[in-house]
């Protein structure tokens, strides 16, 4: 079966800045309703990345593929195969929703009836069908991301590329986008690529994320493998002197970044359990204040894979910041 999306050494530059370094890879399986989670730094090169596959940037080497079609020798066939949520409103604000839904329909190739027709369904779908006859205008942020969403889907597209689509949501509707998210890929068979800023939302939602930084694919993950690894991330306070935790870690296949004032982030590789860390602890006469630890996360992954933790020897670690909530 072929893939969601080809990458093949992929270029793409603006202006005198290549912005997409020759990337390649082959992302979810066409038809099988899998999430692709596509999450990096500002100015990693996700937007340009997604205005490509949607045929609004020409390569200027190699070439993209979405569900076997080529990107920008094919663009018309590839925009009636795919649906669209931006991340900024791009909204005619006197419309009500059911005529721009409507019209929107109708510029993807429906019959007028038939866009109507499935305007008002896909409405009724996102939670919109009592303020379907309202302006746009009207409406609240939520009200407006679900509008966003249902021209995305109104069409029934094989593919759904959506941008942020939880920006801004209070929880309620946060969870209720996810649920819409979850339900197209499992229960209308459709596949998803979700670009988004809050790592949690791709780990709810998404089989697999690649992680870009720089212009360049740093990680691919297999979500579900990798959380079935055993591996387990501790946070760790102590006092005293650890200057020779890192080597010791080191030595037993562990992972470690020393965040300052005896704060540290470790991953413990399979084989390695946490009574193992409390003897290495003890081995260097360190007081513990805090030690908690968990399972894989997709932080974990997305820390690892742009350098904020420390990999291995020899390779030095980007700085990127992630808040608390996991917000990049």
């Amino acid at each position: 079966m072929s893939a969601v999306i080809e990458l093949d050494d992929l270029r793409v530059r603006l202006g005198r800045r290549e912005v997409l370094e020759g990337i390649s890879c082959r992302l979810g399986v066409a038809g099988a309703g899998k999430a692709i989670g596509l999450l990096g730094p500002n100015g990693a090169g996700k937007s340009t990345l997604i205005q490509t596959l949607l045929g609004f940037h020409q390569p200027s080497a190699g070439r993209a593929r979405v569900l076997g079609v080529d990107c920008h020798s094919q663009s018309r066939q590839v925009k009636a195969r795919i649906g669209y949520m931006p991340e900024n409103d791009a909204f005619i604000a006197d419309l009500t929703a059911v005529s721009f839904l409507r019209l929107m329909g109708e510029i993807t190739g429906l019959p007028r009836d038939v866009a109507l027709e499935k305007a008002h369904e896909v409405l009724f779908h996102v939670g919109l069908g009592e303020a379907r006859y309202r302006a746009i205008g009207t409406y609240s942020l939520g009200m407006k991301q679900m509008a966003k969403l249902a021209q995305a889907i109104l069409h029934g597209p094989e593919l759904v590329i959506l941008d942020e689509p939880t920006n801004g949501l209070d929880p309620a509707a946060r969870s209720r986008m996810l649920k819409l998210i979850r339900e197209m890929k499992d229960n209308h068979g459709m596949s998803v690529v979700l670009c988004s800023h809050l790592l949690r939302d791709v780990e709810e939602v998404c089989d697999e994320a690649v992680i870009l930084k720089a212009g360049k694919i740093v990680h691919h993950a297999d979500l579900e493998a990798e959380r079935r690894t055993n591996r387990r991330f501790v946070e760790l306070e102590v006092t005293g002197d650890d200057s020779g935790l890192f080597e010791v870690l080191r030595e037993h296949g562990a992972e470690g970044v020393n965040e300052g004032g005896g704060h540290w982030r470790i991953v413990l590789p399979p084989g390695v359990e946490i009574d193992s860390l409390w003897r290495l602890i003890a081995r260097l006469d360190l007081s513990v204040h805090r030690l908690t630890h968990r399972r894989d996360s997709l932080e974990e992954i997305f820390l690892k894979a742009v350098g904020h933790l420390q990999a291995s020897p020899g390779q030095e670690p980007a700085v990127q910041e992630v808040a608390a909530d996991g917000r990049l």
